[in-house]
């Protein structure tokens, strides 16, 4: 008897292979074999001219989906066709959440197969869960894919309908989603919040403290019986003080410094102290959206990076499946989660009885467990895999194990002194028991450090004893705007309002980067002025699609659906073509849409400035002070709206009137050196502007570690011989080159290139250092660890193996292998030949 399986990628299908005999022939479809047309040019030409066409979607003809096989796939539909004449039956074993149904019932409608169809659904890939999932077949599931093919409809019928109005009336190539631009109008209104902020300051006083028990530091809170303002006192949003806080002392630098001056002469007693035991419980196992803002956190990874690779961890067969909402674990996970507990930390360490957990958010629907490891709960170093899946498969497995850890038991400590008219207080925390913080603490990567970095000991003192002020210092503070968010602050945000569901989160955050809405400034996202405009626009005209109420509430429709609570028709009906329906309103909308209005962005902080988004990026016309007249200038790229001051705006206006600045002339070509602005910031230009629009003088920007008004004749050559040539690679021969790119200096050689660090500078960078740095692997020191020697060379293959300190022990590194030194052998020890040893042991027992 043969059988034939289909599964969505040949990792997935290969692992799978592993646990199936040799009756069972597992190809892979490669995602979706069909869907929507992608554009004009997929759309048949006999259906071109219908006004639904370019949607995809017959609205009138209860809104019938125009699919499409793609045409990389006809290949895969060819092989799976004819690997289906040899089967008497198959199995779709595609992902078990609604987009792997989804892709199930395509290929069921594609592949038309004559003989019996199983659907067979499994959230590990692991020899005991698939030959469970193959004696449990079922049959695809209706309500899962009407629920998927309105949600792709409805994102269809938002995006296909809105951009175009965006392509008109501000820019083309735009972009508005259901998801996408109630997510956007977030970060914007972040950013407004930003620009509505009033930095404040206030004082208090620091003081060092001594006793017989040890030294410690405390903090003005009163003086003459007033509480004195803190941040806390402070509004959040506005920077203001709070009404509630108007009765407050608020310290001015001289009353601070004046306090300073006299605490160290006065007499201090200890009023209070304060114990208090507290409890911390370690967080639920990994669901998609926490493993992703942990996963940016810890390691920096984008969503989309944390994706890529736990699917690569879930498709190799070493983490259950990574799209879930649920946080719950099985019974053999459980049991393998307390093994591991008690032979990595010991027995104190276990709970006595295992922990559940139950899922909070809203609509959880995907998967049936969290995201753990599989059962074999293989330790981190010992995987072959990426070094990002590697960081990634640690972080699922060490917050698993600590969820089933015992509770850390803390002791919270204060002591509040006396001295004259001022109190003030000092804060402790002692950490009687770690628990499960021995294992992880959250946004730590190093626990032992965080763990150290919690516990701030206090003296054991009783209240009446005397203390003495070795030193006292005022201290000035300003209170700060709301923060930007990140990746992983923009996904709590998505969830606890409802905005999405974990499966879009991290192609939403993409979408909002490929399009240039928002870019990444240290880890924080930045809107851009195009952003504002696209926003403004929705607001105005649009509203309830980024109302992050209604989006929720759609979301709530599309979860009843699958649920079988709600019909998928009428509700689509009803969103486009009811009373007041998406479709009516555009038509009414369009026309009002002023495409001058629609491009100004309207900036409260900056009366007097206009700024309007253009076909070359945002620019400002202004009235110069001076001469009265309305000067134009670029707005630099990376200029953050919530930044972007009207000091700036005089600095670029300033440029703007005087024009290029002329720094010499190239001794090779004869042409001038100009320094300029533009939307990049600025740069050099080599040479006058040609009339021909093909002719490009050259341009090069300028380092950000390069101040301009240190920009010498000199450093502009060195500048402009960027990418400058290094020299030869001594293997390869090929040129080695110095650079400047979209995403900062590197080196590059051949075609391979490597970000400089921090310390590296891309005009002094010698051939050396770049050779260093196209030695290292990429994402090098990212996660990785600590490599204490070089063993030698393997005598087969020629390569080196190292000796690496990781988290949890020594190991040696061969290419893509990894094996944990034994408990007997110490790294100064290991030797060639014994090297050789373990990783071909490692190699057999992999075979087995």
């Amino acid at each position: 008897m043969h059988h034939l399986v289909i599964v969505e990628s040949p990792t997935k299908a290969k692992t799978i292979h592993k646990y199936l005999g040799s009756d069972y022939t597992v190809i892979a479809s490669m995602g979706h074999v069909r869907d929507l047309p992608r554009s004009s040019s997929d759309i048949p030409e006999e259906l071109k001219k219908t006004d639904w066409a370019q949607l995809g979607v017959n609205v009138d003809k209860d809104f019938e989906p125009l699919y499409l096989i793609s045409k990389d796939k006809t290949k895969v539909i060819t092989q799976l066709k004819k690997a289906l004449k040899d089967a008497e039956d198959v199995y779709l074993a595609t992902d078990e959440d609604r987009e792997g149904e989804s892709i199930s019932w395509h290929l069921l409608q594609v592949l038309k197969p004559k003989v019996p169809v199983h659907r067979m659904v499994f959230h590990e890939i692991t020899k005991q869960a698939i030959e469970k999932a193959l004696a449990h077949p079922r049959e695809i599931d209706e309500k899962l894919v009407r629920a998927q093919e309105a949600r792709r409809i409805l994102d269809r019928l938002v995006g296909y309908s809105i951009s175009p109005v965006l392509w008109k009336k501000i820019a083309y190539g735009l972009s508005a989603g259901r998801v996408q631009s109630a997510t956007l109008k977030a970060i914007v209104d972040r950013e407004r919040k930003r620009m509505a902020f009033v930095r404040a300051g206030y004082w208090d006083v620091g003081a060092n403290l001594n006793h017989a028990k040890g030294d410690f530091e405390s903090k003005l809170i009163s003086t003459s019986g007033k509480r004195i303002a803190s941040s806390k006192d402070f509004d959040e949003e506005t920077g203001a003080l709070k009404e509630e806080a108007k009765n407050i002392v608020l310290l001015d630098e001289t009353q601070s410094k004046k306090i300073a001056q006299e605490m160290p002469g006065l007499s201090w007693k200890v009023t209070e102290v304060n114990k208090k035991p507290v409890t911390r419980r370690p967080p639920a196992p990994f669901i998609t959206s926490t493993l992703q803002q942990e996963a940016n956190r810890k390691l920096g990874l984008s969503s989309k990076e944390a994706m890529r690779a736990a699917q690569a961890l879930y498709e190799k067969g070493h983490i259950t499946y990574m799209r879930t909402d649920s946080v719950t674990l099985s019974a053999d996970a459980i049991a393998a989660a307390r093994r591991n507990i008690e032979s990595r930390f010991g027995k104190e360490f276990l709970p006595d009885e295992a922990r559940h957990y139950t899922s909070q958010a809203k609509g959880a629907q995907e998967a049936h467990e969290a995201i753990r490891p599989s059962l074999l709960f293989t330790a981190p170093h010992d995987l072959d895999v990426s070094p990002a899946e590697r960081g990634l498969y640690e972080l699922i497995w060490m917050r698993t194990l600590a969820s089933q850890m015992r509770d850390s038991d803390q002791l919270q400590l204060s002591i509040v002194t006396q001295a004259g008219d001022h109190v003030s207080s000092s804060s402790g925390l002692k950490i009687l028991f770690p628990g499960f913080l021995r294992a992880y603490v959250e946004g730590a990567e190093d626990t032992e450090q965080a763990l150290s970095d919690k516990e701030h000991i206090l003296p054991e003192l009783s209240v009446g004893d005397s203390v003495a002020c070795q030193t006292a210092e005022a201290q000035s503070h300003e209170t700060k705007p709301p923060s930007r968010f990140t990746e992983a602050g923009l996904i709590q945000f998505m969830e606890k309002e409802g905005i999405g569901r974990p499966s879009t989160y991290a192609s939403t955050i993409s979408t909002l980067n490929d399009r240039g809405y928002v870019r990444k400034m240290s880890g924080a996202l930045v809107p851009s002025f195009t952003a504002f405009a696209v926003t403004q626009l929705m607001e105005r005209h649009f509203p309830d699609l980024v109302d992050t109420k209604f989006t929720s509430k759609m979301e709530e429709s599309l979860d009843n659906i699958a649920d079988g609570k709600q019909e998928w028709l009428p509700y689509l009906r009803a969103f486009f073509l009811g009373d007041k329906g998406l479709r009516e309103r555009i038509e009414h909308e369009v026309s009002t849409i002023d495409p001058e209005a629609a491009k100004r962005i309207d900036i409260p902080q900056l009366p007097g400035v206009i700024i309007r988004v253009g076909k070359f990026g945002p620019y400002f016309e202004t009235e110069h002070p001076k001469s009265h007249t309305m000067v134009k200038a670029s707005i630099p790229e990376d200029a953050a709206p919530a930044d972007f001051n009207q000091q700036k705006v005089d600095e670029l206006a300033a440029q703007a009137q005087q024009g290029p600045t002329t720094l010499g002339k190239d001794p090779e070509s004869g042409k001038e050196i100009y320094l300029k602005t533009g939307s990049y910031g600025p740069y050099l230009q080599l040479g006058e502007d040609s009339e021909d629009k093909k002719v490009k003088p050259k341009r090069v920007s300028i380092p950000k570690n390069v101040p301009l008004e240190t920009l010498s004749h000199d450093k502009a050559l060195l500048i402009l011989s960027l990418p400058r040539l290094l020299g030869t690679h001594p293997e390869s021969t090929k040129e080695i080159r110095a650079g400047l790119g979209r995403f900062g200096p590197y080196v590059v050689c051949d075609g391979d290139f490597r970000s400089l660090k921090g310390e590296d500078d891309v005009l002094t960078v010698t051939l050396t250092r770049a050779l260093e740095l196209l030695a290292m692997p990429k994402g090098a020191g990212r996660g990785r660890a600590a490599v204490l020697r070089t063993i030698g060379n393997h005598p087969e293959s020629g390569k080196p193996m190292t000796l690496h300190q990781g988290k949890f022990g020594t190991y040696i590194k061969h290419r893509a292998t990894n094996v944990t030194l034994p408990k007997e052998l110490k790294p100064e020890d290991v030797t060639v030949e014994k090297a050789v040893e373990l990783l071909a042991a490692k190699k057999e027992k992999r075979k087995k």
